[in-house]
């Protein structure tokens, strides 16, 4: 199939702010729920319509008065999601205060930097261990922000404000403002002003502020309403970070549009207030569907055979389906079978009523996505950065095409570069790099190119297909060069892998470091009498070795040669964004692991382990 190297989706996109897109919802869902929480002993799921939300915005942008914010400062907010997260960032809008969110699992230091960095005069945070972060990052700051905790501490601090006795406050403030006079304030703000900050989680450096505009974000939302159809009757459960401007972005669209929102009690509780909530409409990235993809596969017994039966007449199916075919009547009737005794378990895992998920952030590999394709969960895969608002391309319900992400929304275009790097125009490309003129010059060209530093292809029918990542193609000290993450995405088909990394930049062949997924590799263990009361012991095993290395190395064969790693390492220990080997959107920090594991990868390259293919770290 012929290729392509510029794609383009004319559009006529609108002009506007977040806070029209706020204003107008209320106007026109006022009783409908616009959120639901779960509150008191019994955790009710408790709903605020959007008439009571455009009271609450009031109140917190009565309190953003009291505190002193003025139009074109800063306030940033360190927490989970929650409702107050949302509540916290509208009212910064319609006060022209910009929002700097902090993802709650960086590091005092971290913190301090942005804050710093930022100017952010206020950090709104959640709860003691937030709180004590933030105060420790505002110590360290040349401005001295004040800290406001959603939460009511058992010995507060007397540095530290409280949410709802601010609110209070701010109700008192604005108790003499009429509805019309905030919303004319509110409305003062323009498409071109700022409308918040991001700090983008790079693997090497400081941070960099993304500054994004009221017009880049509303016009994203206004592109990815024409790409996916929402309406008041839809629900979801928001629990990607709101922090990262995935999520932020898709609330604005689905608050925009009558969808209520929800938050989970934490991200250990995700699939049961799926089962609560109900949503319609979720999206995530590709780690929660492996997770749930590998999970059923782990199943043991008649009902894992029963599961991985379904699998295959499932992707069979929805390979049929997704080309534009009509299944055969023998893999109709299988697939039917199959819905009844595994996929409608899986849906009613999920709540029973998704109609469609969305899937950002990251490669997703193919087959699972034919496996939820052929579940009833289809899954539109999309593309995207923190500099483009973020969305660029995405699958919608009418055309999918596994293994892309999509063609490019309204008023965006796509171009390859000559070296394959995907550049990208529209009125979502970022105004800047706050404070890095060089950066921004450097990011964005003279015709206003965004180079987003990812190598990708467009085929026949302008379908974007994203290889690599450029910094992370692997160069051999033969000139070879290897793309990683396709070998990654396979290695992770395997039950027993839950993560792998594919290094060897300058090195004379490539290898592997993998984490099994040690649940299933015990279970597999115990059945052979190994032991497996000692992980560090359990991964010396000859028996464990010599599987774990069929499992990774045995499974990538057919690839060519200086694509097959020569050794690998197994590891007792997760890649997470707590230990910064993960980005805040879970890709891997490739230099931060290489560095991290040196040692180790320097001795699969010693003259005394050529005949030696797998080591412990």
């Amino acid at each position: 199939m012929a290729l392509h190297t510029y794609a383009a989706n004319p559009a006529d996109l609108p002009r506007g702010t977040l806070v029209d897109l706020l204003l107008d919802a209320v106007d026109r869902f006022g009783a409908h729920p616009a959120f639901r929480t779960f509150v008191g002993p019994g955790q009710e799921l408790t709903a605020l319509s959007y008439s009571d939300l455009l009271e609450r915005i009031m109140n917190v942008a009565g309190a953003l008065q009291v505190l002193g914010l003025k139009r074109g400062q800063s306030a940033a907010i360190l927490s989970e999601n929650r409702l107050e997260w949302a509540l916290a960032d509208y009212g910064c809008l319609c006060t022209g205060v910009y929002t700097v969110p902090i993802h709650s699992v960086l590091t005092v230091e971290q913190v301090a930097y942005i804050l710093n960095n930022s100017g952010a005069h206020v950090v709104f945070a959640s709860g003691s261990e937030q709180t004590e972060k933030a105060r420790a990052a505002c110590a360290r700051c040349t401005h001295r922000p004040r800290v406001v905790s959603f939460d009511l501490l058992p010995s507060p601090p007397d540095d530290v404000l409280f949410w709802d006795r601010l609110l209070e406050q701010g109700r008192e403030y604005v108790a003499e403002v009429s509805e019309a006079d905030f919303r004319a304030r509110a409305h003062a703000a323009t498409p071109d002003d700022v409308a918040t900050i991001l700090y983008t989680s790079g693997t090497t450096g400081d941070p960099k502020g993304v500054v994004l505009t009221h017009s880049n974000l509303f016009s994203n939302v206004e592109a990815a309403a024409r790409a996916l159809t929402i309406s008041s009757d839809d629900s979801t459960l928001s629990f990607l970070p709101l922090s990262h401007v995935f999520q932020r972005m898709v609330d604005y669209l689905l608050l925009g549009r009558g969808c209520t929102i929800s938050y989970p009690h934490s991200r250990e509780t995700i699939v049961a207030d799926l089962r609560t909530v109900r949503p319609t409409v979720v999206v995530a990235v590709p780690r929660v569907y492996e997770k749930v993809y590998f999970g059923a596969l782990a199943a043991s017994g008649l009902k894992g055979k029963l599961v991985r039966w379904a699998r295959g007449v499932g992707v069979a199916w929805a390979t049929e389906r997704l080309a534009g075919r009509s299944p055969a009547f023998l893999l109709e009737l299988a697939r039917r079978l199959a819905d009844r005794l595994v996929f409608r378990k899986i849906r009613d895992l999920m709540g029973g009523r998704i109609r469609v998920f969305v899937s950002g952030s990251a490669p997703l590999d193919p087959e699972i996505a034919r496996f939820f394709y052929a579940a009833g969960l289809p899954i539109l895969e999309g593309y995207g950065l923190t500099e483009t608002s973020p969305v660029t391309n995405v699958n919608t319900p009418d055309e999918i095409r596994v293994g892309t992400v999509g063609r490019p929304v309204a008023g965006t275009e796509i171009k390859i570069a000559d070296d394959g790097e995907i550049l990208v125009r529209g009125p979502q490309v970022m105004r800047e790099y706050y404070k890095l003129p060089a950066a921004t010059a450097e990011a964005i060209d003279d015709e206003g190119w965004f180079y987003t530093g990812d190598i990708g292809e467009l085929d026949a029918d302008d379908f974007l297909r994203i290889t690599d990542r450029k910094k992370d193609l692997i160069k051999t000290s033969g000139g070879k060069y290897i793309a990683p993450q396709p070998i990654e995405n396979r290695l992770k088909r395997s039950r027993f892998i839950d993560q792998a990394v594919v290094i060897g930049d300058r090195r004379k062949f490539v290898a592997l470091l993998v984490v099994p997924d040690f649940t299933v590799l015990e279970s597999w263990a115990k059945e052979r009498g190994v032991s497996v009361a000692d992980r560090a012991a359990l991964l010396r095993d000859p028996l464990v070795q010599a599987h774990m290395e069929e499992q990774s190395i045995g499974g990538l064969r057919d690839l060519s040669q200086v694509e097959i790693p020569k050794k690998v390492a197994l590891l007792e220990t997760h890649f997470s964004i707590e230990d910064g080997t993960l980005t805040l959107t879970d890709k891997v920090k490739r230099r931060v692991v290489q560095d991290r594991y040196a040692s180790l990868i320097d001795r699969f390259y010693e003259p005394e382990a050529e005949g030696r293919t797998v080591f412990v770290s």
